[in-house]
């Protein structure tokens, strides 16, 4: 193993220096042809658009390789060997949880271990960080339930859990959510105008995302989703049981993190969006084709 110090001289940059040049990853290559993750920047955007950040190293030995390989399998969900035999459409992890769960702004990961054991109003259950991840493979990634108590989804909480450190611990009794978890915005289903998130998706969204919404591989931007820009509906975009089916949370996302980089759409204009792309064609949500032959862990509600 290299020492510190040749790691440090190895660590390569992989930044968007976008506005105010407020985020950046480092990684290092080891000799062992896999990429450890040496470092991450974790950054809150604040309302005068400074950027308050803090740096944070990864251990060492094998808890810091398996919170690497989580880290990984959030990059890359949709092609790494161990979650790809669970998933069922195109989308990682980090199509979601922006620059792999690190901007603190768009549904980050930092601060979301603190929060678990938490009470799951959809499964009527509290559930553990573990189970919450199964879940997003069988509903975000429309994809089947992968073992709690796995490499693949240990791996992911490790690396939750890594970016969790010094938050203080907070059950949350309400719902599975973490301190840092999305603002959301009031939205008013009676009031969504599909027309106008026609215009507002094709203004300021099909570029990425496909005029029909099948995404672009062609657009690969560092710290985000390989791959290209993610599908927004069909097969292999979210089901119905995800959470951005949900119009709220699907318009709170939109408001707070698109277009990327550069969000600038009125709460109107993102609930319009929202409601016109979840209007669109995607796959229904059955629970038991989502189980896998074991009974699941906990009780799950479709």
């Amino acid at each position: 193993m290299p020492s510190a110090g040749h790691l440090t001289s190895l660590r390569v940059p992989l930044a968007i220096r976008l506005a105010n040049k407020q985020r950046a990853f480092h990684i290092v290559l080891s000799a062992a042809s896999k990429v450890l993750l040496l470092t991450v920047v974790l950054c809150l955007t604040l309302p005068a658009g400074t950027a308050l950040c803090q740096e944070r190293a990864i251990p060492p030995g094998k808890l810091g390789e398996t919170i690497a390989l989580g880290r990984e399998i959030s990059l890359n969900t949709a092609q790494h060997p161990l979650s790809k035999p669970y998933k069922g459409n195109a989308l990682n992890c980090s199509s979601c949880h922006l620059k792999n769960g690190t901007d603190l702004n768009n549904l980050p990961y930092a601060g979301v271990a603190a929060a678990y054991p938490a009470y799951s109003p959809r499964e009527d259950a509290v559930v553990t960080l573990a189970d919450r991840i199964s879940y997003c493979f069988m509903r975000s990634m429309n994809g089947i339930q992968p073992p709690v108590d796995g490499a693949m989804v240990t791996a992911i909480a490790a690396y939750i859990t890594w970016l969790s450190e010094g938050t203080a611990i907070k059950m949350n009794s309400v719902a599975a959510l973490g301190p840092n978890s999305m603002k959301q915005i009031n939205v008013n289903p009676d009031d969504v105008n599909l027309e106008n998130g026609r215009k507002v998706y094709e203004g300021q969204c099909a570029a990425c995302h496909g005029e029909h919404g099948e995404g672009v591989k062609e657009i690969q931007l560092p710290e985000a989703s390989p791959g290209g820009s993610p599908p927004l509906w069909g097969n292999n975009s979210y089901n119905k049981g995800a959470g951005m089916y949900e119009l709220q949370k699907a318009a709170s996302f939109i408001k707070s993190s698109m277009p990327y980089a550069a969000a600038n759409l009125s709460e109107k204009d993102a609930a319009d969006a929202a409601a016109y792309i979840n209007s669109k064609e995607r796959p229904d949500f059955v629970l038991k084709r989502h189980l896998p032959k074991a009974a699941p862990r906990v009780k799950l509600s479709d």
